[in-house]
């Protein structure tokens, strides 16, 4: 039988190369139904759903095991209960403040949590909206200095056209994208081996009048390492004292954020650093949430330019809206209050904790080995990173271990760190809730034995194809 006859009531001219179809399983055709689907061109006809289904779940397998996804700060795992409310909450749309006044009423009740987790003097006086992610939520902080800036030069008759933004080299991407799409110069810091973090050292070098502000990093994606937010602060005292020159800091925490209020408390970072104007993070993180929501608080509304605000019916009143996407559902900002209420502070904390011990227990493993030696211990946020000791051998590399690992279910990404360190290649682990001691134990032992496979060549590996793994 050809494939246009299998094809059944499908268009004569479909590709025949069976790359281009999806052949069903027998067992799941129903009469009447074709037995083949076109992969790239909408079906003319419809499917059940319980074929529909079975084809995506099928085809969904070959993704990998999320629990052994160790390259992901996202969020992988909730209970039942966050599942149930996850399922009668998707259909509402975030944007209609008036149809869902409840929804939006506990958004605003988020935010005005993490406003006092994060100190802000007066949190009822703060402005704060859910987002996406933490990259929404750091084009909104980016925006916001920037349009302050703006505002200040434009009193002063001075001119706006060459703002620039000082960031470590080792940022996540998001800010990389928020300098290009808003027309901002990045000045980026490099991280070395004497300052693997942005820490306020020749801040002075890059600071001029056109600078819209620092942006501090609670939890670098590369190794998971905090930056001394009151140290950089402290720098930009002193440029200012030398030249009047008031730069803000935004914080990135999309991870650290969640991570140093519970396990760190008196730990300054946040909105008790007088320079701090906004701080974000990403409640699918270490916020404990599904994918999908993120958080961004300023210190006050004198923060946040009022031209950046948009009001909605609510109520038969006002409310702000500001963040840059509009339709998107309700659920995760539900999500995120019911891990507020469920865990509250001490919850966060030991759960936060428990991941932390895990990481520092993983750190202490793979410091035994000859072959490795740490670049960072997880003891900021539960993420540690570790690169090949000098001299250990030419017969293979980290991107070798990953590869072996990830035959096993595990992915442990391996990649080049950035600017002046371009020939240092670190592999990385994220500790998150649903990695418990038995899981990290059989990790170790898994790299054990990889490890003692690759010491045991007798002539190198191939290095074709070798490239970086994702670690966003």
């Amino acid at each position: 039988m050809t494939l246009d006859e299998r094809a059944g009531r499908f268009p004569a001219d479909l590709d025949e190369n069976t790359n281009d179809m999806i052949a069903l399983n027998p067992v799941f055709t129903r009469p009447g139904e074709a037995s083949l689907l076109p992969k790239f061109r909408m079906p003319k006809g419809e499917s059940l759903p319980e074929t529909a289904y079975q084809i995506i779940h099928d085809e969904a397998m070959l993704d990998g095991n999320a629990r052994l996804n160790l390259a992901t700060f996202v969020g992988t795992w909730m209970d039942d209960h966050a599942a149930r409310l996850f399922a009668e909450s998707a259909d509402k749309n975030m944007i209609d403040k008036d149809e869902y006044p409840a929804t939006a009423a506990i958004e605003a009740r988020c935010w005005q949590m993490l406003a006092d987790l994060w100190h802000a003097d007066d949190p009822e006086n703060t402005i704060g909206t859910s987002t996406i992610g933490s990259s929404e939520a750091c084009m909104l902080g980016g925006l916001a200095l920037k349009r302050r800036w703006e505002a200040r030069r434009r009193a002063e008759g001075k001119p706006t056209d060459r703002p620039n933004l000082i960031l470590s080299s080792a940022v996540q991407v998001c800010w990389e994208k928020f300098c290009n799409y808003w027309d901002v110069e990045a000045r980026y810091v490099p991280i070395s081996e004497e300052h693997r973090v942005l820490d306020g050292h020749d801040l002075d070098k890059y600071v001029d009048e056109n600078t819209i502000g620092v942006v501090a990093i609670m939890g670098v994606t590369y190794t998971g390492m905090y930056e001394p937010v009151a140290q950089i602060a402290a720098a930009l005292d002193k440029i200012q004292a030398d030249t009047g020159l008031d730069v803000k800091i935004h914080v990135d925490g999309a991870s650290g954020a969640m991570i140093a209020p519970f396990c760190q408390p008196d730990l300054e970072w946040d909105f008790r650093v007088d320079r701090v104007a906004s701080i974000n993070t990403s409640g699918h993180k270490y916020g404990l949430v599904y994918p999908g929501i993120g958080w961004i608080v300023w210190r006050d509304r004198e923060a946040l330019p009022e031209q950046m605000i948009f009001y909605v019916s609510y109520l038969g009143g006002n409310m702000p809206t500001l963040a840059l996407n509009f339709s998107r559902p309700g659920s995760q900002v539900l999500l995120q209050y019911y891990m507020f209420l469920r865990l509250g502070w001490e919850g966060y904390r030991r759960v936060q904790q428990n991941s932390l011990d895990i990481a520092q227990y993983l750190a202490g493993k793979i410091a035994e080995f000859d072959a490795f030696e740490l670049w960072n211990d997880g003891a900021d946020i539960p993420v540690f990173a570790w690169r090949m000791r000098p001299g250990h051998t030419d017969n293979w590399n980290l991107y070798h271990l990953s590869d072996r690992l990830r035959q096993k279910g595990w992915l442990v990404p391996a990649y080049p760190m950035p600017d002046n360190l371009p020939d240092v290649t670190v592999q990385r682990i994220v500790v998150r809730n649903g990695l418990s001691f038995d899981l990290a134990n059989s990790l170790v032992e898994d790299i054990r034995t990889e490890v003692e496979f690759l010491d045991g060549l007798t002539s190198p590996m191939p290095g074709a194809g070798q490239g970086p793994h994702f670690h966003h």
